[in-house]
């Protein structure tokens, strides 16, 4: 079968080069749940790309390698082309040909797939052809709003960034979106020596060389132990421990350094769990008191682990995260098996509300934090419209075309996470503003449920 589409875009044709060009596009171009693909840029006659297929959460024994092979690769400033022909793979045959050149004042993508199924059948053609339709509006939009995003901050200087938490889901694609704008990305890792464009740390053990992150421009603090689990005393102690150690020893090693060399920003992971679970009726803000719970608990010693960096001149960003929308992980995957057989449904109170954030938005919100001078202390990362738990499993089932009539029973979610996780990270009843993001310039992408859920969902 052969597949052709154009797009086009209304960025020079330059800008669109250099974006494909530099490391991290093939990761903004791949949706979390299709895969996570290799970053180097690298599109060089010859060259390889790797990508494994399905999400991060399923064991690596369930996701197939792709690799596939750049050639016919001709580039200048305002043109770029070359084909991608699978070595392993799903597919009997598949080559890709991509060619971006002027259209216009825009700029021009054409993309001519030829594809052969296993066994040479056509009988899943159809499918396939609907699944690279969902992937190429996906990869429009991607490209639109990234493009859109760096084009706001253009004027502003190119900066190094660290970022500890960077294999996750969040630091992936922060990593990815911050070197296709041009940056540099420092990763910090844990549990082995450093290699190109690395930092080595151990939070754990309360080790790193504050020299090692001098001459950095900014930081970017991912680090923390997933929530997503029963609150038993061990687990409430790694999910405190991980996130206050890596903020204080982070903010300590920016405070120990020379303020000639010392990082200028600091943006810290945060929570809405801040507000406490259940604050039914209230619009929340930054300026309201911490609420009460583990979370809030949790929370309130997070941010002051940062406290030393603010202390010594650092402008520290507390990143106060909503519900992270996406199909690679977090609290949106797991749903979408019950929904896509036909039993779907909301998972807590009717009327509870629920302040949700696609995975680009928040992506976009750490870059925005770093590059707004005028930006420091506690944001709500979140979307401008929380919706209620009802509002949100009908939109889902519409996007999903699939029914959304079954509540999950209250008992499920407490025999998964207890009833203290099953209340403060399911039954939730949080509406949060974004009031003070989008004062300081933020423009979000997704500004409705339903859109930001086709666009996560390729729908």
């Amino acid at each position: 079968m052969r597949v052709d589409r154009t797009t086009r875009l209304p960025h020079p044709a330059e800008d669109v080069v250099a974006w494909h060009s530099r490391p991290g596009a093939l990761v903004r171009l791949t949706p979390p749940g299709l895969g996570r693909a290799d970053s180097s840029g690298d599109l060089s006659e010859g060259s390889r790309v790797t990508v494994r297929m399905g999400p991060d959460l399923l064991p690596a024994a369930l996701r197939p390698v792709w690799r596939l092979r750049h050639s016919g690769t001709r580039r200048d400033p305002a043109s770029l082309s070359f084909t991608d022909t699978q070595l392993t793979g799903p597919f009997r045959l598949w080559r890709h040909r991509h060619d971006i050149g002027p259209d216009g004042d825009g700029t021009a993508i054409r993309d001519r797939i030829d594809a052969e199924l296993p066994g040479g059948t056509t009988a899943g053609e159809g499918t396939l052809a609907r699944t690279l339709e969902g992937l190429f509006g996906f990869r429009e939009r991607q490209l639109r709003d990234d493009l859109a995003f760096h084009g706001r901050h253009a004027r502003q200087p190119r900066q190094i960034v660290a970022i500890a938490g960077a294999s996750g889901l969040i630091g992936t694609q922060l990593a990815a979106l911050l070197s296709t704008g041009g940056h540099t990305v420092l990763r910090m890792v844990r549990g082995r020596a450093a290699g190109p464009g690395e930092i080595s740390w151990d939070p754990a053990r309360g080790r790193l060389d504050p020299e090692d992150l001098a001459g950095v421009d900014a930081v970017v603090n991912l680090a923390g132990r997933s929530i997503a689990t029963r609150l038993t005393p061990r687990a409430r102690r790694e999910i405190l421990e991980s996130r206050t150690g890596s903020s204080a020893l982070l903010a300590e090693a920016l405070a120990s350094l020379p303020a000639d060399v010392r990082p200028r920003v600091l943006v810290q992971a945060s929570a809405i769990g801040a507000y406490g679970a259940q604050r039914p009726g209230e619009l929340l803000t930054e300026s309201d008191a911490f609420g009460e719970g583990f979370l809030a608990e949790v929370v309130r010693a997070w941010e002051a682990a940062a406290r030393p960096a603010a202390e010594a001149g650092v402008r520290t960003v507390l990143l106060r995260t909503g519900v992270v929308l996406s199909d690679g992980g977090g609290a949106l995957q797991p749903q979408l098996p019950l929904y896509r057989a036909g039993l779907g449904g909301r998972i807590a109170p009717a009327r509870a509300r629920l302040s949700w954030i696609t995975l680009d938005d928040m992506v976009r919100a750490y870059a925005h934090a770093l590059v707004t001078e005028d930006l420091e202390g506690p944001v709500n990362a979140v979307g401008p419209q929380p919706v209620t738990q009802r509002e949100f499993a009908r939109t889902l089932g519409r996007v999903l075309h699939r029914p959304a009539l079954l509540p999950v029973p209250a008992i499920g979610p407490r025999l998964l996470l207890g009833a203290e996780g099953a209340r403060e990270l399911v039954l939730a009843d949080q509406a949060v503003s974004d009031a003070r993001l989008r004062a300081s310039g933020f423009d979000p992408a997704a500004t409705d449920l339903e859109s930001a859920l086709r666009h996560v969902l390729r729908r």
